[in-house]
């Protein structure tokens, strides 16, 4: 191989490296607001909450430095193949990864808000629901990182189950509601929040399926597993 194309292969390479450690830093802030959320509920702790809001203008700012690195490289390399896969890819997950982020913080201010409130019932499932989410993320991230196809399947089909998490608390949280009409503002919070939380789950498994198909090159032929969807329908108080 001529000195100058192995120049140009080797500077390509470190291209590419330092794409996937910049969507795995993004990842990691997005996986550390999501832990500091799920503080927030479990501890009523208003600092885990404030700290997860301050990580987001971060999170904003490396998905625009990340954009601004694609395009770079799709100007100046000219990739193909599973290479142009996955610096297209890179857009995607960003997009992912930063609504995540959202999510996360908007968890974080209605805990705040939640801490006002004395709650006749237990947080265990939502909490539950929390640590679920953040698991699948930091499998999601790591799986980034090494092109790891085996882990983004495992957390593409985890989604059902934070589904039906989420329906279980639906239920649950309409339930209190009408047995009590002081529990209807808490609970929206909490409605809200379990709601964020099933979105966060949405979103990671968007990444693994996006990561799934950079790295071989075609898409998962099943349908995307999905949970219980009763919680959609109304749910009416007995004669």
């Amino acid at each position: 191989m001529p000195e100058s194309t192995e120049h140009l292969v080797k500077s390509f390479d470190a291209d590419l490296k330092k794409l996937r450690d910049l969507l795995t830093e993004m990842g990691g802030i997005v996986e550390s607001q999501v832990a500091l959320a799920a503080q927030a509920i479990a501890e009523r702790d208003a600092a885990a909450a404030t700290r997860a809001v301050e990580a987001d203008p971060q999170v904003d700012a490396l998905e625009r430095e990340i954009e601004q690195f694609v395009i770079r490289m799709l100007a100046l390399r000219q990739p193909m193949a599973s290479d142009l896969r996955l610096i297209v890819a890179a857009l995607k997950i960003t997009g992912d990864l930063e609504r995540i982020g959202d999510y996360a913080a908007n968890v974080a201010k209605r805990s705040i808000v939640l801490a006002q409130y004395t709650l006749p019932f237990s947080l265990t499932g939502l909490v539950h629901m929390a640590h679920m989410v953040q698991e699948q993320l930091k499998m999601i991230i790591d799986a980034i990182g090494a092109s790891d196809t085996a882990k983004a399947i495992e957390v593409w089909r985890s989604d059902r189950v934070v589904d039906d998490l989420y329906t279980a608390l639906f239920r649950e949280l309409i339930t209190y509601m009408m047995e009590d009409p002081r529990n209807i503002t808490p609970c929206t919070h909490l409605l809200f929040i379990a709601k964020n939380l099933e979105r966060i789950g949405d979103h990671a498994t968007n990444v693994a399926e996006t990561l799934y198909y950079a790295v071989e090159g075609e898409v998962l032929s099943e349908a995307r597993p999905k949970g219980d969807t009763s919680a959609y329908t109304v749910v009416r108080p007995k004669e």
